[in-house]
């Protein structure tokens, strides 16, 4: 009797965050909320973990190293959620390195970016994303880590 095919398993999905969200929980928690870096992170692995898959954790202020780890992930994760912080308004950089990723990546945004400053407004990393969440605090995370499970579900 022949055995069904097997999918390889999913490579962890990154989670990356930029510059200051190392602060959520203390900076402005009347734009951002109360939760802290660390309380995003256990709902996502809960979250990771009813959805069968699994995440990695990255937060940098620095634009480079956020650039590192999206040409890292090209190999060795499945999907890209980036919260990318105020570089989402001025990093060509990453949205180069998010289609050389050639991954689908999910932007997310704690906040209404579209009830803020006008500066605010655009996005360059959006080009690159198969999606983009913002406003509904944490639970935007988890809405990305949903999407990203259908879609390498297919």
């Amino acid at each position: 009797m022949a055995k069904a095919a097997q999918r390889p398993p999913v490579k962890p999905v990154l989670v990356l965050n930029g510059p200051n969200l190392n602060m959520l929980g203390k900076r402005q928690p009347e734009i951002y909320g109360r939760e802290t870096l660390a309380d995003v992170e256990a709902a996502c692995r809960a979250e990771a973990a009813r959805l069968g898959l699994e995440v990695e954790f990255a937060q940098s202020n620095h634009e480079g190293v956020l650039v590192d780890r999206i040409q890292a992930a090209r190999e060795g994760n499945s999907g890209i959620i980036i919260n990318a912080g105020a570089y989402t308004h001025t990093s060509v950089a990453l949205l180069d390195a998010l289609n050389a990723a050639e991954l689908p990546a999910v932007e997310v945004h704690l906040s209404n970016i579209y009830k803020r400053e006008r500066f605010r407004h655009h996005s360059y990393i959006s080009p690159a994303a198969v999606g983009v969440i913002a406003g509904l605090g944490s639970q935007g995370y988890l809405l990305a880590l949903q999407a990203l499970a259908r879609l390498l579900a297919r």
